[in-house]
């Protein structure tokens, strides 16, 4: 594969209107429910990224019909809950961890064997904590000797557990809603934090009763999916790189339109407003069973904080770009219980602090936590930094080179397909950032 490099510039203002791709973890699910569910399914807003590309072809090869118009306009023909074919070769889901667990419980209940393959990256990030779970629930999936991909699954009939989340997680979660889907008996889950909603919001939208008793969910096995139109917002988490491009520019401002706006995702919001970030919500309103807004950001001086451990689990993804608003901000910023980010595409911890100290920023990294000391004014030297193929690390460092003294070289830059493939045209043809491309 041809590494792609990126070479950013300061810029010294920002300005424009940007309308960010779909939601990712939203169009996964639109896809996989759409597959299962009896008639027709339009999306709209889908994001056309690498990940969810993947997940579209996954269930093609399970025999679903899907119609791909492009423009983020998309046509499922589902199958109904027992509709689906066992493929004739193994699943390659990319890069995507959400594809892979999802699909993990998804496919523990067919009557039919399958596996699940991945990119380098993917094929060594653990997954036992998706497969344990389901082994509860009478799967039989085997992996890889040290707990990763290859996912060797081998159908079996699954029964309902009552079963506790060790760690917030969507994506435990939501392979066990969606494995609950096939067993015999209820399913319950029992969240200990908050964690992304989606799974339950839109598994009601498409007819099927999920029901809530505190922190604790319930599924019925045997419930059908009924199609329905699923409209999908514009992703914070690909938001958050211009929220914060405008919060550090020296002066400024962007309005970002339609950006989900639901509570279990829009904590990075609440983190760089306690930062001092000027960020303000208008137009709120609700599409697709989401909530939307747009959000109008100035440039703003920032300051350290102490992250609410709370928020931690529902703003575990925007971590990279929230770690480069500390490096522009006065003072020390703190955050604990961040152990997720070492099992992310990369070990978003370790590379983030070393990206951060080749540009002179003083930080330091525990096990699981992080203190930046930021400063106002030019906050990194140029240089370069390895994303280690991480989409988010990429793009990251990219908004860095705003309050740089030089240039910032981004290398492996590739996998910025896989969320936000259009993040480099809009950040130099909407809002003025300056991001060369050269290819190894």
């Amino acid at each position: 594969m041809t590494n792609i490099i990126w070479r950013s510039h300061p810029a010294p203002s920002l300005s424009g209107t940007v309308r960010v791709p779909g939601d990712k973890s939203i169009s996964h699910r639109a896809i996989m429910l759409g597959a299962l569910a009896d008639g027709t399914t339009h999306i709209s807003g889908f994001l056309e990224g690498e990940d969810c590309l993947a997940t579209m072809r996954a269930f093609q090869a399970m025999g679903v019909a899907i119609e791909h118009h492009g423009e983020g306009r998309v046509t499922v023909h589902g199958t109904g809950l027992h509709g689906l074919r066992a493929p004739a070769a193994p699943l390659d889901v990319g890069n995507s961890g959400t594809s892979m667990r999802l699909l993990a419980g998804l496919l523990a209940g067919q009557p039919f064997d399958s596996e699940l393959v991945g990119d380098a990256s993917l094929m060594q990030r653990p997954m036992r904590r998706v497969t344990e779970p389901l082994a509860l629930m009478g799967a039989a999936i085997v992996t890889g000797a040290r707990g990763t991909a290859p996912l060797a699954i081998h159908g079996k009939p699954l029964h309902g557990i009552d079963y506790t989340l060790p760690v917030a997680s969507a994506q435990l979660k939501s392979a066990l809603l969606l494995a609950g889907l096939y067993a015999e008996g209820t399913t319950r889950i029992t969240e200990t934090g908050i964690s992304r909603d989606h799974s339950e919001r839109m598994l009601r939208g498409f007819g099927v009763e999920v029901r809530r008793d505190g922190a604790t969910l319930a599924i019925a096995g045997g419930q059908h999916l009924t199609a329905c139109d699923v409209v999908v917002p514009g992703d914070v988490s690909s938001a958050a790189f211009f929220l914060v491009a405008a919060l550090i520019a020296r002066e400024g401002a962007l309005l970002l339109e339609n950006v989900g706006m639901n509570p279990t995702r829009a904590a990075v919001v609440e983190i760089l407003r306690a930062m001092g970030g000027d960020i303000t919500v208008e137009n709120a309103r609700e599409a697709g069973g989401e909530p939307v807004a747009d959000l109008r950001v100035r440039a703003s001086r920032l300051h350290g904080i102490t992250i609410d451990e709370a928020l931690v689990p529902i703003a575990i993804d925007e971590f990279p770009i929230i770690f480069i608003a500390a490096a522009c901000a006065e003072g020390e910023t703190r955050a604990t219980a961040l152990r997720e980010l070492r099992v992310k595409e990369s070990d978003r911890l370790a590379v983030m602090d070393a990206g951060l100290r080749a540009l002179g920023v003083a930080c330091e990294a525990g096990e699981d936590t992080m203190c930046i000391r930021g400063k106002a004014g030019t906050a990194f030297t140029g240089g370069r930094v390895d994303s280690h193929g991480d989409h988010r690390i990429a793009m990251s460092f990219a908004v860095a080179a705003l309050r740089a003294a030089a240039a910032v070289e981004i290398l492996d830059c590739t996998n910025v397909a896989t969320s936000f493939p259009t993040f480099r045209a809009l950040a130099q043809g909407i809002i003025g950032m300056q991001i060369e491309e050269s290819h190894a």
